[in-house]
């Protein structure tokens, strides 16, 4: 008898599902259909374009893995990706730190930072092409600001945008002057939710600033850091309007990244087959990139704190 009871209790318990659990899945469903016909749609779609030649027109023959072949031997779409890679990295880096610094240093001041932070804030309240018409209104090598303000340092003019040495710094730092503001928002936003007790206590023990910072405040935010690094990158790795706006890739191949080479080879050359071809490999890097920073969070934060 006793053995029964045992063995009914120690029987496995199978769970059903409620009313409640099933009426929430219906609910849901056609959220989940919306995203997998916008999201999982355009992606099939293009990933089959990109194995045939379609030009636009009723010419649409399947070709296979030849227009990923043809990338492969094209020093002209390598060239395309270390153009993309160098605006990404130096852009990216320069952002992270600037925005960061200005972050640590607006937190320090006892006073009211409303109005600096909303100065700040400007750039971001700017769209991507309108920066990048002011900026050539600006960089213009005879009507040009930035020209005449050299001039009384003795400088002569400098074509930025239309020379292949000086083209690409010159985009990167109008990308600075846009995005640094963004990096700038979330750190502070981060500095000012930090807990206090830590601080507090670190100073009772007569910690310096040096300490607390790198010892207590850095390290809480590090995970909103790599968060605030992933976005740049992505972003900074699709740059078009400021480049498209700018110099469209000139002079030469100088600028010319991803996306301005795949809309000239889409809508100039009439080659969808080879631009979707373009997109996916990209696709593939930006996604690899993502999960190589997100495996770098997640090995730091599984490591023991000291």
């Amino acid at each position: 008898m006793s053995g029964q009871a045992t063995a009914s209790v120690n029987m496995p318990r199978t769970s059903k599902r409620g009313p409640s659990e099933i009426s929430a899945f219906w609910f849901i469903l056609p959220c989940l259909a919306i995203l997998a016909f916008t999201s999982l749609y355009p992606v099939v779609f293009g990933f089959g374009i990109s194995l045939t030649n379609w030009n636009w027109g009723s010419q649409l023959d399947f070709v296979g893995l030849d227009n990923y072949a043809q990338l492969f031997s094209d020093a002209e779409f390598w060239t395309v990706l270390r153009n993309t890679g160098v605006f990404a990295v130096a852009a990216t880096a320069i952002e992270i730190t600037l925005g960061f610094y200005l972050a640590v240093q607006v937190d320090k001041l006892k006073i009211r930072t409303d109005v600096l932070r909303a100065l700040l804030m400007l750039p971001l309240m700017v769209s991507g092409i309108v920066v990048a018409l002011m900026s050539k209104v600006m960089f213009d090598p005879f009507l040009g600001v930035i020209n005449y303000l050299a001039s009384f340092f003795g400088l002569g003019p400098s074509a930025f945008y239309g020379a292949a040495a000086t083209a690409m710094p010159s985009i990167v730092a109008v990308d600075v002057w846009w995005q640094t503001a963004f990096v700038f928002i979330i750190m502070l936003a981060g500095l000012k939710g930090l807990p206090k007790d830590p601080i507090e206590a670190a100073q009772v023990e007569g910690a310096n600033g040096f300490t607390i910072f790198w010892r207590i405040k850095f390290p809480l935010l590090r995970p909103l850091l790599i968060t605030v690094l992933v976005i740049r990158a992505i972003d900074t790795l699709k740059v078009f309007d400021i480049v498209f706006g700018t110099t469209g890739g000139g002079p030469g191949l100088a600028t010319e990244v991803v996306q301005t080479y795949v809309y000239r080879t889409a809508y100039s050359f009439q080659q969808i087959g080879k631009a979707m071809a373009v997109m996916v490999i990209f696709s593939i890097i930006i996604l690899g990139i993502s999960l190589l920073l997100q495996t770098f969070q997640d090995d730091r934060d599984a490591r023991p704190t000291k």
